[in-house]
C-alpha cells in the first residue's frame, strides 16, 4: 500500500465520484481506478459501492476513511514539526476564509505577517463559511477564518475576537437614504438581496429576522458580497452586508449603511483549526497577530467610519 493510494481513496470518498476525484487530483480516470483496485486487493475488501452516477463507501470503506484521515493529519504534523525546527525562518501556512473576512480583513493582516515572517509561504483560499469549516475538518487547511461559527466535531475555535456588524445598505438616492434607521416592517417594501445557503452572512440575517418575527420580501440570491453591492447600486434591492465590506462605498457616499430599528446584526469572526492537529509555529504566530488586531480593531474601525449627517 502507498500514500498515493490512500490519497486517491480519500479523494473518491469526498467527491463521491471517480470522475470528480480524477479531476481534483489531475489524474486520468483509468489511473485513479487502478489505484483503488490495488488498495482493495491489498486490503482484501471492497471499499466502494459503484452506483449509476455516484459511489458510496462500504462498511470497510468507512472504517478505512477514518484511519486514512488520521494518517494524513499525522503526516502533516510530522512535516510541520520538522519545519518548526527552523523556527519561523521557513515553513508554510494555508489559511481558508469565508468571503467577507477573506476579502476585506485578511489581506491587511497577511501583509503584516509577511513583513514579520518573509520566509513563510502563505496561501489564502476563499469559500463560504460552511465550505471553509468542512475543509478544516478534512485537514485541508491549517486555519480557517469564518463568521458566525457554531462549532462542529473535528474543529477547535482558537479566537473569536474580531467583531463584525451587518447593516442594511441602500444607494444614496433611495427613499430610505436620508435617515439613519429603517423600521423592520418596511423590509416588505423592497426585495432583500441574500447570500447563498452556507454563507454566515445569510445565516445571521435569517436567524435575527426570524427570532424577531420580522417578515421580508425575498430578492435575488448572489454568491459574493461584491455582486450584492453592485446589485444594490443597480436598484435591484437592499441587503444586509458587513461594515467591513461596505466601508469604502460608505466613506465615498456610494452607499448608505442603515440600522434596522430595534435590532442589531452582530457576530465575531472565528479562527478555526483541526482539533487533532498540532498548531504549527506559523499558525501560532498568525493567531498572535490576529489577537493583536482584534484588540486594536474596534477603536480603529470606529475612527474610520464616516459620520452621517442628521436627517433634515
Amino acid at each position: 500500500m502507498t500514500l498515493r493510494q490512500f490519497e486517491v481513496f480519500l479523494a473518491v470518498a469526498r467527491a463521491r465520484s471517480f470522475r470528480g476525484a480524477a479531476e481534483a487530483l489531475h489524474l486520468s480516470q483509468p489511473a485513479l481506478s487502478q489505484h483503488v483496485r490495488e488498495l482493495e486487493t491489498a486490503l482484501g475488501a471492497r471499499l466502494f459501492d459503484r452506483l449509476a452516477r455516484t459511489v458510496t463507501l462500504t462498511d470497510a470503506g468507512r472504517v478505512l476513511a477514518e484511519h486514512a484521515a488520521r494518517l494524513f493529519v499525522t503526516l502533516a504534523d510530522a512535516r510541520q514539526a520538522i519545519q518548526d525546527l527552523q523556527g519561523l525562518e521557513r515553513g508554510s501556512l494555508t489559511i481558508g476564509a469565508s468571503t467577507t473576512p477573506g476579502i476585506y480583513v485578511l489581506p491587511r493582516l497577511l501583509g503584516a505577517f509577511r513583513q514579520r515572517h518573509p520566509g513563510i509561504q502563505l496561501t489564502l483560499q476563499l469559500g463560504n463559511s460552511e465550505g471553509i469549516e468542512r475543509r478544516v475538518r478534512a485537514s485541508e487547511l491549517d486555519l480557517g477564518l469564518v463568521g458566525g461559527h457554531r462549532g462542529c466535531p473535528g474543529e477547535a475555535c482558537l479566537s473569536a475576537g474580531l467583531p463584525d456588524e451587518l447593516r442594511l445598505v441602500v444607494p444614496p438616492g433611495h427613499r430610505w437614504a436620508s435617515g439613519r434607521e429603517v423600521a423592520p416592517e418596511r423590509l416588505m417594501d423592497e426585495p432583500l438581496l441574500m447570500r447563498e445557503v452556507g454563507s454566515a452572512t445569510r445565516e445571521l440575517t435569517e436567524r435575527t429576522l426570524r427570532a424577531a418575527g420580522v417578515r421580508y420580501r425575498e430578492g435575488l440570491v448572489l454568491e459574493h458580497p461584491e455582486a450584492i453591492k453592485q446589485a444594490v447600486l443597480a436598484g435591484l434591492g437592499v441587503a444586509f452586508l458587513s461594515l467591513h465590506a461596505v466601508h469604502g462605498e460608505v466613506a465615498t457616499g456610494r452607499l448608505r449603511a442603515l440600522h434596522l430599528r430595534g435590532l442589531r446584526l452582530v457576530r465575531h469572526f472565528h479562527l478555526l483549526h483541526h482539533e487533532a492537529r498540532t498548531l504549527s509555529a506559523s499558525a501560532r504566530a498568525f493567531r498572535e497577530l490576529l489577537d493583536t488586531a482584534s484588540a486594536a480593531g474596534p477603536r480603529a474601525r470606529a475612527s474610520k467610519m464616516p459620520r452621517r449627517p442628521a436627517p433634515g
